[in-house]
C-alpha cells in the first residue's frame, strides 16, 4: 500500500477534490521577507491565546472563521507530523514547516519569485478584502473580516475608519488597489538581534 502524501492528507477541500485541479499558485508567498512578515502575523492570528502555540482547536478555528472548515480528521494527520513531540501545537518555526509542505506539495516547489507573481499574490490577497468586487476595500469590508479572524479592531468602526485613513493617499474613504500595494511594500522585515 502506497505512503499517502501531504497533498493527499490535505484538509483543504479544493486540495482533495477531482476536478477541481490545484489551488492558485499564489498560495506560496513568493519574496522571502514578505514571506516570513506574512507567515508572523498569520501565526499570531491563529495562536489565539497569545501562549506562542497554534493548537489544532485554534487552527480549526481560525480556518473555519476564514470560511475554509477543514475535516478535523485530515486537519490533525496534516499537522501532526509538523508538532515536536512534548510540544501541544505548533511553534512558529513548525508552522514555517508546516508551510513549506503544504506549498510544495500543493503548488510545486518555491521559487525564488518574480514581479509579476508578487503581483499576482497581491491581486489575491486585496480581493480577499475587496469583498464586492468593485476595486476598493471599504471600511465595512475590513472590518467584516477583521471581524473573521476574531480581531478586536472588528469591535470599533471608528479604529477601521482609522485603519482606511492610514493607507488611504487620495482622502477618497476607501483603499485601492495601489494603496493596498503601496501599504503592503512598506513591510519591513526588523531583525532583533
Amino acid at each position: 500500500m502506497a505512503k499517502p502524501t501531504t497533498s493527499s492528507l490535505s484538509p483543504f477541500p479544493s486540495a482533495r477534490r477531482p476536478g477541481l485541479g490545484h489551488p492558485s499558485p499564489s498560495f506560496r508567498l513568493r519574496s522571502p521577507s514578505l514571506n516570513s512578515v506574512r507567515l508572523r502575523r498569520i501565526f499570531d492570528l491563529f495562536d489565539h491565546n497569545g501562549d506562542g502555540e497554534i493548537t489544532l482547536d485554534e487552527l480549526s478555528l481560525a480556518l473555519d472563521r476564514l470560511g475554509l472548515g477543514a475535516d478535523p480528521d485530515d486537519l490533525s494527520l496534516t499537522v501532526a507530523a509538523h508538532i515536536r513531540p512534548g510540544h501541544s501545537g505548533l511553534d512558529f518555526s513548525d508552522f514555517e514547516g508546516l508551510h513549506r509542505a503544504l506549498g510544495e506539495s500543493l503548488a510545486g516547489e518555491i521559487d525564488g519569485g518574480s514581479d509579476a507573481a508578487e503581483e499576482s499574490d497581491m491581486e489575491e490577497a486585496f480581493r480577499v478584502f475587496d469583498e464586492d468586487g468593485d476595486g476598493f476595500i471599504s471600511a465595512a469590508e475590513l472590518q467584516v473580516v477583521l471581524a473573521k479572524l476574531g480581531l478586536p479592531e472588528a469591535k470599533s468602526i471608528s479604529r477601521v475608519n482609522e485603519m482606511i485613513c492610514s493607507v488611504d493617499r487620495n482622502c477618497d474613504g476607501r483603499v485601492d488597489f495601489l494603496e493596498f500595494k503601496h501599504m503592503m511594500q512598506g513591510i519591513s522585515v526588523r531583525s532583533s538581534a
